[in-house]
């Protein structure tokens, strides 16, 4: 972002207090202070960022926005803007950002794959624009403005994660984005604790739907069971995408033992191969997401799929890590129940050596509320009936494990004991749960030199 203190003031309503100057950029956290940044003093629970305003200033930025400035005379060549709300102003300066940019914005919400299917949008737009896109998951009332303000005027796209918890959430969200495109991943149980159902979950992401203007375009999985509900409730022309169906669709899918082949097909025009480097069919989909997004923003069908090819997923994401004849598959970012299924169903068909074995190390899943027993045993039975060696750590877990007939572990080093114990190489090792369950602890615990 490009301003000056003086703007900010104007653009938040604030009188300025100090000396006018320019502002390069927008920053949170004062231990990766900007120099020449506006500082927002947000406040938590248990912090008040106001105590850190004076910090800022001294390690470089040219203005700081608080609800209360403490420290008497506001520093030479520095200022200050008092406001009310702190987020609230992060957001109405995002809002202005983004009215300043003239570029096609890409956002994606959904119940799972968000981030890989930004992942993937951001290697296929990247063959044609110049992106600037979530970085991480900063996809919430945060993280979106700030992602927002950080596109440059020298970006000619931007890919926006949304997401929530609660109803309500995207549609601030939406109204600072202002999307012409959008994708919703899916539609699954994730956070139903706070929402009840699958169809107020549906109602939530298909707020993005409604906020896309007449000559959007909404993306969805060919599969998804809501595409009618979101179509009735969009200006927007639907692009369904799948494996198999739709205007941009997967043929011949190939698993192989580093990832997915497969015939990447856009009606009326040449069929291309692809390889992503990971594997599962949900992530195929997801990469078709962004391909379609790709080919109706004019990039030919030969760099989507060099695109699609050389993404790079964010840590977490069926990360594959081979150590001493074991593979490991690092999926500990989060979980919910679709997403658990797709792991189980990813590994049980993964290829191993005869004799080998296909593990899966499994966390408590969160947010789900009154669903979580039946959730948890639906999973432990699952994996069982699959054919995988499970086993459950953590408390919230012991469901799994008891429907699965599996060990259950509460510390995590005795379920690395046990891994180092019972593996041997050829095997398979898939670590999966909610981000509370801090699986990948089991993972670093049993097999540190590899991560």
């Amino acid at each position: 972002m490009q301003s000056t203190a003086r703007q900010i003031s104007e653009i938040l309503g604030s009188p300025l207090l100090g000396t006018d100057g320019d502002v390069r950029a927008v920053f949170t956290d004062t231990r990766k202070p900007v120099e020449g940044g506006a500082f927002f003093s947000l406040r938590g629970e248990n912090f008040n960022a106001d105590l850190f305003a004076e910090a800022a200033l001294k390690s470089g930025a040219s203005v700081a926005i608080v609800h209360e400035w403490r420290s008497g005379e506001v520093p030479e060549g520095k200022a200050i803007i008092e406001v009310p709300d702190t987020l609230l102003a992060l957001q109405r300066l995002a809002h202005w950002w983004r009215s300043q940019l003239d570029i096609p914005v890409v956002c994606i919400t959904g119940s799972n794959g968000k981030t890989s299917t930004k992942d993937f949008a951001t290697a296929v737009l990247s063959q044609g624009f110049n992106v600037n896109a979530t970085k991480g998951n900063l996809n919430n009332h945060i993280g979106l403005p700030l992602t927002v303000l950080a596109t440059e005027k020298e970006h000619t796209a931007a890919i926006y994660e949304i997401g929530m918890n609660h109803g309500g959430e995207l549609s601030p969200l939406c109204e600072i984005s202002r999307p012409k495109l959008g994708i919703i991943t899916n539609i699954g149980t994730a956070h139903i604790e706070f929402l009840g159902s699958r169809e107020a979950i549906a109602e939530e992401k298909g707020t993005l739907a409604r906020y896309l203007p007449e000559d959007g375009l909404l993306f969805t999985p060919a599969a998804c069971d809501f595409n009618e509900y979101f179509r009735s409730r969009t200006r927007a022309r639907l692009v369904p995408v799948g494996n198999g169906r739709g205007i941009v669709r997967a043929e011949n899918i190939q698993p192989q033992a580093d990832g997915t082949r497969f015939d990447l097909v856009i009606d009326g025009e040449e069929t291309h191969g692809v390889f992503i480097p990971v594997l599962g069919k949900h992530m195929v989909t997801n990469a078709l997401l962004a391909a379609a997004v790709g080919w109706r923003l004019g990039i030919p069908a030969d760099r989507i799929a060099l695109g699609l090819s050389s993404v790079k997923l964010t840590t977490g994401r069926l990360r594959r890590i081979q150590w001493e004849g074991i593979t490991l598959l690092d999926d500990t970012y989060n979980a919910n129940p679709e997403s658990m299924e797709a792991a189980i169903d990813t590994l049980a068909e993964m290829q191993v050596p005869e004799g080998s074995q296909r593990i899966i190390v499994l966390g408590k899943m969160g947010e789900l509320g009154a669903h979580a027993e039946a959730a948890h045993a639906r999973i432990g039975k699952l994996a069982t009936a699959k054919g995988l060696r499970l086993i459950a750590v953590g408390e919230g877990a012991e469901g799994i494990a008891e429907a699965g007939q599996a060990p259950h572990f509460n510390d995590i080093h005795t379920a690395a004991d046990w891994l180092l114990v019972n593996s041997r190489p050829g095997d398979v090792i898939l670590f999966k749960g909610s981000r509370t369950a801090a699986i990948e602890k089991v993972l670093q615990t049993a097999f540190p030199a590899a991560c």
